[in-house]
């Protein structure tokens, strides 16, 4: 060991000696002072001028620590983005350089070992990357006293990250060293190496064996979670295997100029380092043995309790993902085996870190609904085996590897999930699709993958039953009236059956209201219900049953016998507020308190700790009348929804829309007061536990037109549940959210960072090297 540190130190003294070294480090310097005022000035700008106009503000909503060292031009970001202009240049020479100045043949003939001066010269190396991790560390410092309250874990951890890999990249340039005299091949050998490195993963991916082995050597993207502040042991034990390689490489061509032996015994060398590789690799990818480290503050790389908790609840069970791939469906190319690691390690990678005996298994197949033609009109007059073939043909891939129709029809009916892209889960017998989407995201979010995994476990989901008999809103239809899209569309990620209900529905005439639903849903009913409907629906709430009731103006006269008994009433006529954008009939209440108190929705919660006072974010509703309401001698009555004080009131008779504004007018019968409830929530406790009903005076706003009424829409199911559904996985707020200094401040650290520190590592430099050469 002490012969290994006395090269090591003389390999630091040439390297010093040397003015590529100085260059080095003060343009790393410049880099990373440019990457880091610059964002910096242009928050602290921003913050002066909201701050003198609204002194008050101290949160800006955004983390400063991943701004500024994290951001697509933070520090971490461009100094990793570049780092591999640098280290070439670096070790371009530290083996060449001894063969072409001779003074290899003086260290072969000492009384040291090849492995001594390999790795003295390799642990130099090792300790001028720790030079570039301090530069970089002074921002850090400079960064902690700049923010307020910095998150030090992902910097900490984005640090271990940018000295594991350019530790990495310099051993790639040490081997590369020893192969050629000519530094200037060394400095390109190390180049090409690293960008085969970087962009092997994407090579070949069609193939099982080839795929896993090209991403295990990928380079690219291992230091994205250490940067983001995840250290996982895979990640840090490749960047240790890879340097272990290419060290051992370099020691083994060293060896091979002092040894004769024939070309097979050495290659044989080689072949047994890249094997030992493999196997480590391999052994410390398996989701067993992988450990995790989330540094950061909000453990923002984490799943959320909520979600851990189910799959602990899973136990060690085995669980199974079955990913079906039609050649002829929507998303297809996200299933392909090219695409499988994308798939594996960024969707299911956070639920294998909590339960790591998932297994995967993958079926392609082709297939299209009988009753569907538009696939048969998009390819005129051909079969649908020649259009799969032709599928085949575009995307690459082989069609014979893909099961026909009547095979995949005797496994599993895709039918309902209309034959695209879909997994499906299955857990001691019992099996649940999880969807994918047509939008920027495509795959599913952690809200609906633990939607999904409750349903493994034992027990029912809660079930949602839609009256029908008299013309309600249809939860099958697609129509601009209807309430398909928030309930049942497959296709839409925050639908109730993509978030843990289960809806159906029933004619309240013929059948009888099962006592086990989680609500009972009596959506604008066109026609009035018999004596038979009303007494049905009476005794499931004297029984306790929790209910929705959505109403529209001009048919209060169909649910005001309904809800006379819970001394709620429909008001006549219709709202009228007149705005400057929308049609009279186009009321906008607000959220009171107890409406902002519906859910634990993170869009709730953050609107109760912006508002104060009972105001809350209005809804708008398309054609809505007041509600008249009171504490009965069963019921405690909140208005969820009020208008905004004196702007809104209400009009008798028919309402014309596409004319002028309509004017108040008593004569006709309108009336106005202070502030009008368009929907109230009623509550009781009753067999031992709180029932719950909520009373709407639209409808519309719940409507596919409407997008299911938005996040309140699902607020209104989410109360009915206590919040057992959906499953909210909100991610914890910032806190780092304000810098500490001015611009001004960040004016002086421009030209401090940029222009005087780096000015006095250039003169300490240059009067090193001259006083050098004068020696």
């Amino acid at each position: 060991m002490k012969m290994i540190f006395k090269i090591a130190k003389t390999e630091l003294r040439n390297l010093f000696y040397s003015p590529v070294a100085w260059f080095l480090t003060i343009a790393f310097m410049v880099q990373c002072g440019v990457y880091y005022v610059g964002p910096l000035y242009g928050l602290a700008n921003w913050q002066d001028i909201v701050t003198r106009n609204n002194p008050g503000i101290t949160d800006f909503g955004i983390s400063m620590t991943d701004t500024l060292f994290l951001g697509t031009d933070g520090i971490f970001s461009s100094a990793l983005e570049n780092l591999y202009l640098f280290v070439p240049l670096l070790t371009m020479g530290l083996i060449s350089r001894e063969v072409n100045s001779g003074t290899i043949k003086l260290l072969f003939s000492s009384p040291i070992r090849t492995r001594e001066i390999v790795l003295g010269k390799y642990l130099a190396i090792m300790i001028y990357n720790m030079l570039l991790v301090s530069i970089v560390g002074i921002f850090m410092i400079v960064g902690a006293l700049n923010i307020h309250q910095v998150d030090y874990g992902v910097l900490l951890s984005a640090a271990l990250g940018f000295y594991l890999l350019v530790c990495a990249y310099t051993a790639i340039g040490l081997f590369m060293s020893s192969l050629t005299n000519y530094q200037i091949v060394s400095a390109i050998g190390s180049f090409i190496i690293i960008f085969v490195l970087a962009h092997i993963g994407g090579l070949w991916q069609k193939y099982d064996f080839v795929r896993d082995l090209t991403y295990f050597l990928s380079i690219s993207g291992r230091t994205i979670k250490m940067v983001k502040g995840l250290i996982t042991t895979k990640d840090v034990i490749y960047f240790a295997v890879i340097a272990y390689m290419f060290v051992s490489f370099t020691l083994i061509k060293m060896k091979a100029g002092r040894e004769s032996r024939p070309w097979w015994a050495q290659a044989s060398r080689y072949v047994a380092v890249f094997a030992s590789v493999l196997v480590i690799g391999y052994i410390s990818s398996r989701p067993a043995f992988v450990a995790y480290w989330d540094t950061t503050r909000r453990q923002t790389n984490t799943l959320h309790a909520n979600t851990q908790a189910i799959l602990k609840e899973l136990g060690k069970e085995p669980m199974e993902v079955t990913l079906y791939t039609n050649l002829l469906g929507r998303g297809v190319h996200r299933g392909l085996p090219e695409n499988r690691n994308d798939y594996m390690w960024n969707l299911w990678e956070p639920y294998l870190r909590f339960k790591p005996d998932i297994k995967f298994n993958y079926v392609y197949y082709y297939d299209t609904d009988d009753a569907d033609s538009s696939l048969y009109r998009s390819w005129p007059g051909k079969s649908l085996p020649e259009i799969a073939a032709l599928n085949a043909e575009g995307f690459q891939v082989n069609v014979k590897d893909f099961k026909v129709p009547a095979e995949v029809r005797k496994m599993i009916d895709l039918q309902p999930e209309g034959y695209r892209l879909v997994m499906q889960l299955k857990y001691k017998g019992k099996t649940t699709f999880l969807r994918t989407f047509d939008d920027a995201t495509f795959w599913p979010e952690e809200q609906q993958i633990a939607a999904s995994l409750k349903r493994l476990l034992p027990g029912n989901m809660p079930k949602n039953i839609f009256l029908t008999g008299n013309l309600e809103r249809s939860i099958y239809k697609k129509g601009e009236r209807e309430y398909s899209n928030h309930t049942i569309a497959k296709d839409n990620r925050q639908s109730l059956i993509n978030i843990g209900f289960d809806s159906d529905s029933l004619c309240v005439e013929t059948q009888e209201i099962p006592a086990d639903i989680a609500t009972l849903i009596l959506a604008d009913p066109k026609t009035a219900l018999t004596a038979t409907a009303v007494e049905k629906i009476n005794r499931y709430i004297n029984n306790g049953g929790n209910m929705l009731i959505f109403g529209e103006p001009g048919k209060q006269q169909m649910l005001n016998p309904v809800l006379k008994q819970l001394g709620v009433q429909l008001m006549d006529g219709t709202l009228i507020e007149v705005s400057k954008d929308e049609m009279p009939h186009m009321v906008k209440p607000v959220l009171t308190s107890a409406g902002l108190h519906l859910s634990e929705d993170p869009a709730l919660v953050a609107l109760r700790e912006l508002q104060t006072g009972g105001k809350g974010m209005g809804q708008l509703m398309p054609g809505v009348t007041g509600i008249s309401f009171g504490d009965s001698s069963t019921f405690k009555a909140a208005p969820l929804l009020l208008t905004v004080p004196g702007k809104a009131w209400l009009k008798a008779g028919t309402v014309v829309t596409d004319s002028t504004a309509p004017v108040f007018n008593p004569q006709d019968g309108d009336t106005r007061q202070p502030s009008y409830a368009t929907a109230v929530g009623l509550t009781r406790i009753i067999h031992g536990k709180e029932q719950r009903i909520a009373v709407s005076a639209d409808a519309d706003f719940m409507s596919n037109l409407r997008q299911g009424g938005g996040f309140l829409g699902i607020d209104f199911y989410a109360w009915m549940v206590n919040d057992a559904f959906p499953i909210f996985t909100p991610k914890i707020k910032p806190v780092d959210t304000r810098l500490t200094i001015t611009a001004a401040t960040a004016t002086m650290e421009k030209y401090l960072f940029v222009w005087v520190l780096p000015g006095l590592v250039l003169l300490g430099g240059t009067i090193l090297l001259v006083r050098r050469k004068r020696q």
